[in-house]
């Protein structure tokens, strides 16, 4: 029996980042990151990085590659990063069991 992967990409989102990761001028990964902040304690970040540290974990679906610290991981186990289009704009979405409550904004969360 095999573990489940820590982190799952939405077919939406593996499409959006191979789409922006090729307007980069060099090959990159897309990094997703947990920093304290936001309204509700916490925030997510996307970025694209060429290099991948030592306390990162990759992971590799639908075609790319993506990239997270060890410490924004274990806020992140079993989410799955979707990328989402409607008349209010689009955006990248995470949908975290580990969340207790997030913003109206989708981008901040709090825990416990």
């Amino acid at each position: 029996m095999t573990d489940a992967p820590a982190l799952l990409l939405s077919e939406n989102a593996a499409k959006r980042i191979a789409h922006l990761a090729k307007q980069e001028s060099k090959p990159v990964m897309f990094r997703i990151a947990v920093s304290g902040g936001g309204c509700s304690g916490f925030q997510y970040g996307f970025s694209f990085d060429d290099t991948k540290n030592e306390d990162d974990q990759l992971f590799e679906q639908n075609g790319v590659r993506v990239v997270v610290d060890t410490t924004s991981l274990a806020y992140l186990a079993g989410s799955q990063v979707d990328f989402v289009e409607d008349l209010v704009g689009a955006a990248f979405a995470i949908k975290n069991p580990n969340a207790s409550s997030s913003c109206s904004c989708g981008n901040s969360f709090a825990v416990g």
